[in-house]
């Protein structure tokens, strides 16, 4: 019997982890220079915390996650988004107490059971970051700044940013009245989908990839008509700050999350490459969330990036070059061998990505493993060449070749090689 991988979870092969790796040794880099800390939370919590913090009617909690029960009837679940677990750590481990704003961030690993699509699988990654402590616009700025950077970044270009305002709870609620009227006799023309979110949770019908369903909601009211005038004030601001930025952006009153833990700022960067799953990133405000999961009533605002479909569109623009050694290292007879296995040993502490044939074979095989590595350079050295006290260093590329002392050969590789 061949086994293959369960549909939905995807390998990453050694081809594709070069653009993994660089996006995210990339995005270290941008996140500490933003003043953020990497935190790393557990793959699996309690399913409690993502009912209470995502909430019971999303379509993440009600048929997408990964849900068992432990020995001890305990209902466990594989984390299906990062913010949770974040706000779950900020609270168990006192994190405000020392410093009243936290930068946050971690990198790695979710899971939901959904149908998978061009850049969506059932396990896939996100490069997520939270500012905890502030509740103004300026956090909302620097969050969205930070996404566009991260971006930007890996080289990307075509996108756009969509922003809106979700308002308070309080806005809210004339809101889903007038919704849930407006969507009252159009639920036998909605999806399936989106006739149970128009009694259970509204908002989400805006979020409905289903064409039928986009055109019907396009006359619906928009949350914009009914924020207060604090919630409104906040949104100007965030929109000068982006201005002052030179940011540009679009007011996209249809925008909502699929979480119910967000207000006011929601934003995405969005593109037309990927099909209907046309979000690379996507965030918002979450201001009541520390306090629902038993936490002080600290405000937050974060984003999750999407790296599967980040990988995707990198790997369109142009794919990266193949890794391949440093060096090759040929020894020839039992005295060259043995000093060939020292100073590979020698050169790969020192970083040096080199590499040998295993077996004693002779100049003409070893050339074709070194050659099907593809090699940038190949030592060799055989009797003569003990004798002598230099071996012969040939570059692949060039196709040339030069001797080189074996008195002190791994630094004499090392000044060739840089």
């Amino acid at each position: 019997m061949e086994f293959a991988s369960i549909k939905g979870f995807k390998d990453i092969l050694p081809s594709e982890a070069l653009t993994w790796q660089k996006l995210q040794k990339e995005a270290r880099v941008i996140l500490r220079s933003f003043g953020f800390q990497e935190i790393m939370p557990p793959l699996l919590e309690v399913t409690e915390l993502f009912s209470r913090s995502i909430g019971e009617e999303t379509d993440i909690v009600s048929k997408e996650m990964y849900t068992f029960t432990d020995s001890k009837g305990k209902s466990m679940s594989l984390r299906p988004e990062a913010t949770a677990s974040l706000v779950r750590a900020y609270i168990q481990h006192r994190l405000y107490e020392n410093n009243p704003i936290q930068k946050l961030f971690t990198i790695g690993p979710m899971f939901r059971h959904e149908r998978p699509q061009k850049g969506r699988f059932r396990q896939f990654h996100q490069i997520d970051a939270e500012i905890f402590g502030d509740p103004g616009p300026r956090s909302d700025t620097e969050i969205i700044a930070l996404g566009l950077r991260l971006i930007e970044a890996v080289g990307l270009s075509g996108l756009s940013l969509q922003i809106n305002s979700l308002g308070c709870p309080q806005c809210r609620t004339g809101f889903r009245n007038e919704l849930r009227a407006y969507l009252f006799d159009k639920k036998a023309a909605l999806c399936a989908d989106c006739r149970r979110r128009a009694d259970t949770n509204p908002l989400r019908v805006f979020d409905c990839k289903v064409e039928d369903c986009k055109a019907l909601v396009s006359g619906a009211p928009t949350i914009l008509d009914f924020i207060d005038e604090n919630c409104r004030d906040h949104f100007h601001a965030l929109q000068e700050d982006l201005r002052v930025l030179g940011v540009s952006f679009t007011v996209n009153p249809m925008l909502v999350r699929g979480l119910d833990y967000y207000n006011r700022t929601t934003f995405e960067i969005q593109t037309d490459r990927l099909g209907a799953q046309n979000a690379v990133l996507g965030g918002g405000r979450y201001d009541g969330l520390s306090r629902q999961l038993g936490g002080p009533d600290h405000p937050a605002i974060g984003f999750a990036l999407g790296m599967e479909r980040l990988v995707a569109l990198l790997e369109e623009q142009a794919r990266p070059e193949t890794s391949s050694p440093e060096l090759f290292m040929i020894g020839l007879g039992e005295r060259a061998e043995k000093k060939v296995l020292q100073w590979i040993y020698e050169l790969r502490r020192q970083g040096v990505w080199t590499e040998m044939d295993y077996s004693s074979k002779g100049l003409k095989a070893q050339m074709k493993r070194a050659d099907r590595l593809s090699a940038r350079r190949v030592l060799i050295v055989g009797e003569d060449e003990m004798a002598s006290g230099k071996a012969v260093l040939r570059n692949m590329a060039a196709k040339t070749q030069e001797d080189i002392s074996l008195e002190n050969l791994v630094q004499n590789l090392k000044k060739v090689i840089v």
